[in-house]
């Protein structure tokens, strides 16, 4: 099975696609999705959705995980998170793809073993897991984590026998 985990953000949304058997995994690719800054944010939700629906058609992944969006001290960055967020969902639905999402406490737990784990930590751990992976940022390197911890979750699910999130 192939999957796409998602870090959205409106400046730079980073994505992670692995393939998962069982509970080997592999890396396959990873990057991240930058928009222009002086943009109108209407245009910068565009170019989100392009640059990862063709992301998306590349890989043709079989499903798909995103991060849970996370309040933060400034409304306003809250806010434009959400839109992100929105728009790699519905890029993923419009693919087709079941979505799984996960908070960033569970995703860190997953990978690192605590939810209060560092940046670095997760990094190193994602590159751990995912050997010979060049990872491209630290925002790739949290989407491979939540495309890591929607394969466990799966696994585990099939494991006890339980039905899929929602049918594509």
């Amino acid at each position: 099975m192939i999957l796409v985990g998602l870090d959205p953000g409106l400046g730079t949304t980073g994505w992670g696609i692995i393939a998962a058997a069982g509970n080997r995994l592999s890396h396959i690719a990873n990057g991240q999705i930058r928009t222009d800054a002086t943009a109108a944010l209407a245009d910068r939700l565009k170019a989100l959705h392009d640059e990862l629906a063709d992301v998306l058609a590349l890989h043709a992944p079989d499903g798909a995980a995103v991060e849970e969006v996370f309040v933060n001290a400034n409304p306003q960055s809250t806010l434009k998170l959400g839109q992100a967020r929105g728009v790699v969902m519905l890029a993923a639905a419009q693919a087709g793809m079941e979505i799984g999402e996960y908070a960033a406490r569970l995703v860190k737990k997953a990978v690192v073993g605590t939810g209060t784990a560092e940046k670095q930590q997760v990094h190193a751990m994602v590159a751990r897991l995912l050997p010979g992976a060049k990872i491209v940022g630290a925002d790739a390197a949290d989407a491979l984590a939540v495309a890591i911890t929607h394969a466990h979750h799966l696994a585990t699910r099939k494991a006890l026998g339980v039905t899929p999130l929602r049918s594509p």
